[in-house]
């Protein structure tokens, strides 16, 4: 109900105001004569309006309406301009009450401003309304003074039934969101969070609106408890409510038409366009949202891209790709890297009593055109899904595999490491793809961009032991005599390996029972994936062993070199921590941290970050070395040449296969009839998409892969020699 008071006429200067006092001072009477009479602007008594005392030109104040109290900067006859957009300084036809305004900026046509403090050289042009509440929180999830804890702003993520939920705050990045939402067992820790996020902010009822310098508004119909960082371009916003627009000179933020975004945090560098939505969110840095997309309960994470679908309830790390208004993306934790096409319809049923399905995905989840999943289902890193409706719950443990449908009440089927095996120029150009479209100035979430690396080696391993222990269940079906034979399951799984590597044409298949719920899976080219696999982690390790080399100078290992890599502590066990690679003891060690206090801010958590991240190519260095161990069961110093010579040649022929690989995948394009058909002539076709031997990437891989491949001749020269 609409409340009538009176106009109150206080003269007493709050606080607040005072601290903007420096350097202003109140009207002269002929100022004020003219403010009323000449210029058509209405006070209760002028004596709450403050303006510089150097630089103020009466003039450029005209038919405003003005309660409260006004402090004003600089005014002068100038013209500010952004764009196409250029307009005088000064307070044209506006509602003013309870503002400061800095030096330089064009106030017109707004038709309610309350409680906000707007930095330098703005633009507010036709704006309906733009008022602060003196308990907003600018999208950050804390109470102020007397609130209920029902007035608290939770995201969902994860799960529908807020059971994964978190709090936002201005600084939140994937990682700290991930470690939030992950680790729910812990009650103590999931307490830690909660202070920690709290005591950031300050609770008193004394907030005011906040719009930095250098900021264009207009054509905007409510901006409402916001915070807008420097150099933000919004312009026909329809509604902007309780939220934080971060961004600077150095990494502007525009916000366009028809756009609403309520309760949340918008990164850095981001673009949100043409209706989009975003209820209870945090978008991270150089995000775009657009065509109506609708993000609601979710965390997005850096140089990601949104348009025309709906994303609910998610948490998502860097480099997301869905924009086709007909995917629907729910109840997931996804590894970044993604890419989710046209029709994929994941999350939106479920096969529990309520609402609380969800799936995770590692890095580089694929699913193809038109598929849906049930939940709850997880997916291994670079996962490529066929198209197809998967009607039940899976769990893909095969890294860079492809699984395909083969309908209702059937096994679905997984060619393990596919991508190693038909598509290396995809997996190949995925690190300087991403690199290339990382256009963040200020890199605060850490984020690794290589198909190869700790998280995703480390499946490989497990996806190795799964085709060992599958095979050594397939010998024993056929009557194998060496696997009759075992006496136990260590000699069982060894007779499985050397079957492995005995027999490189062998053609079989094997049934998963784990992959999904009561039909299984049936694994196709068993061998050939082990193979690839194996080569693939061999690749990793070589290829951190010979950088090592060049940090420190060398073209070989020597036993010094050796000796030093092992006394390091070995960390085996591996994170994607909102895009970074930490390890799983790092994590226990930072938890420890928080709930001792010695850890007792988000800045402190994100210094711990950064602290892995300075050590994360010391750590991938006797992990890599580790893994070699482990492929020949015993200390690389023990090595016969052999051995030696069958790891470089692995190594060649993978970078070998890499870059003909890459080749062959990108030849296709120019080769395939159908492909070709369309164009008159080759002329015309190479106007198009290009010349192949212009191809900077294929022509980089190839050159890497050759230094490569002289490298590792002379990584083992000391210990081949001996």
């Amino acid at each position: 109900m609409v409340q009538v008071t009176d106009v109150e006429n206080s003269t007493e200067l709050p606080q607040f105001y005072k601290s903007f006092l420096s350097g202003k001072r109140q009207l002269t009477s002929s100022e004020i004569e003219i403010l009323k009479k000449s210029n058509k602007n209405s006070d209760s008594s002028w004596k709450n309006v403050w303006v510089d005392e150097n630089l103020f030109d009466v003039s450029l104040i005209c038919c405003c309406e003005i309660y409260g109290f006004l402090v004003i900067g600089r005014l002068s006859p100038r013209k500010l301009k952004y764009h196409d957009l250029s307009l005088t300084e000064g307070l044209y036809d506006s509602y003013l009450e309870n503002v400061v305004i800095g030096d330089d900026c064009v106030v017109r046509n707004v038709s309610y401003l309350s409680n906000y403090k707007i930095g330098d050289r703005n633009i507010l042009f036709n704006i309906q309304e733009m008022s602060c509440t003196n308990h907003s929180k600018f999208g950050n999830g804390i109470l102020k003074e007397g609130e209920p804890e029902s007035n608290r702003i939770w995201i969902g993520v994860g799960n529908e039934n807020d059971g994964r939920a978190v709090l936002a705050f201005e600084d939140m990045i994937p990682a700290d969101a991930y470690i939030w939402a992950k680790y729910r067992d812990d009650t103590f820790l999931q307490q830690r969070f909660f202070e920690m996020t709290e005591k950031a902010f300050s609770k008193k009822l004394d907030t005011f609106g906040i719009v930095s310098n250098d900021v264009v508004i207009k054509n905007t119909t409510l901006l409402k408890d916001a915070k807008i960082g420097s150099a933000a371009y919004i312009k026909g916003a329809f509604k902007l409510k309780n939220i934080t627009v971060l961004s600077s000179e150095m990494e502007p933020t525009q916000i366009g038409e028809g756009v609403e975004l309520v309760n949340g945090i918008v990164g850095y560098n981001s673009r949100i366009f043409y209706q989009a939505v975003a209820v209870r969110f945090v978008i991270g840095r150089n995000c775009q949202l657009k065509y109506g997309a609708r993000l609601l309960n979710s965390v997005l994470g850096d140089n990601s891209t949104v348009s025309c679908c709906e994303i609910l309830n998610n948490l998502i790390f860097p480099f997301h790709e869905q924009h086709h208004n007909s995917s629907f993306l729910i109840a997931s934790m996804l590894g970044g890297q993604s890419n989710i096409a046209s029709g994929a319809t994941i999350g939106s049923n479920h096969n529990s009593r309520a609402a609380d399905g969800e799936m995770y995905a590692g890095r580089g989840f694929w699913p193809g055109l038109c598929s849906d999943f049930k939940h709850n289902s997880r997916f291994a890193s670079f996962t490529l899904i066929s198209k197809g409706s998967y009607q039940n719950e899976l769990n893909i443990t095969y890294p860079f595999s492809l699984v395909a449908s083969n309908g209702p009440c059937q096994p679905v089927t997984i060619i393990p490491a596919y991508w190693f095996m038909y598509n290396m120029y995809a997996i190949a150009r995925n690190r300087a793809k991403f690199e290339k479209r990382d256009r963040r100035k200020i890199k605060i979430q850490h984020i690794e961009t290589d198909p190869l690396a700790p998280d995703t080696i480390q499946e490989i391993e497990a996806a190795l032991r799964k085709l060992i222990e599958l095979t050594a269940e397939h010998l024993l079906a056929l009557k194998n005599e060496k696997a009759l034979a075992a006496k136990n399951k260590t000699e069982l799984y060894q007779v499985a390996k050397d079957f492995l590597h005995q027999n490189p044409d062998a053609s079989f298949t094997l049934k998963d029972n784990d992959s999904q719920k009561k039909f299984g899976a049936i694994v196709l080219k068993p061998v050939k994936a082990y193979k690839a696999y194996r080569r693939i982690v061999k690749f990793f390790a070589v290829r951190t062993l010979t950088e090592y080399c060049d940090r420190i100078g060398r073209q070989g290992l020597s036993y010094e070199d050796i000796r030093k890599i092992s006394d390091q502590t070995l960390y085996a066990n591996w994170v994607n921590v909102g895009g970074q690679i930490i390890s799983e003891s790092h994590l226990t060690e930072l938890f420890d941290l928080i709930k001792n206090n010695s850890i007792d801010t988000w800045q402190q958590v994100h210094e711990f970050y950064d602290s892995c991240q300075t050590k994360y190519e010391e750590y991938k260095v006797a992990y890599a070395l580790n893994l070699l161990e482990k492929l020949y069961s015993r200390p690389i110093t023990d090595f016969n040449k052999k051995v030696y010579d069958g790891i470089i040649e692995d190594v060649k022929t993978s970078s070998k296969e890499m870059c003909d690989a890459i080749l062959a995948s990108r030849k296709k394009d120019y080769d395939d009839v159908f492909r070709r058909q369309t164009y008159r002539n080759t002329k015309e076709m190479e106007a198009v998409i290009g010349n192949i031997s212009d191809n900077e990437f294929i022509r980089d891989t190839q050159e890497r892969g050759s230094l490569l491949e002289k490298k590792v001749d002379k990584l083992f020269a000391d210990f081949i020699e001996d």
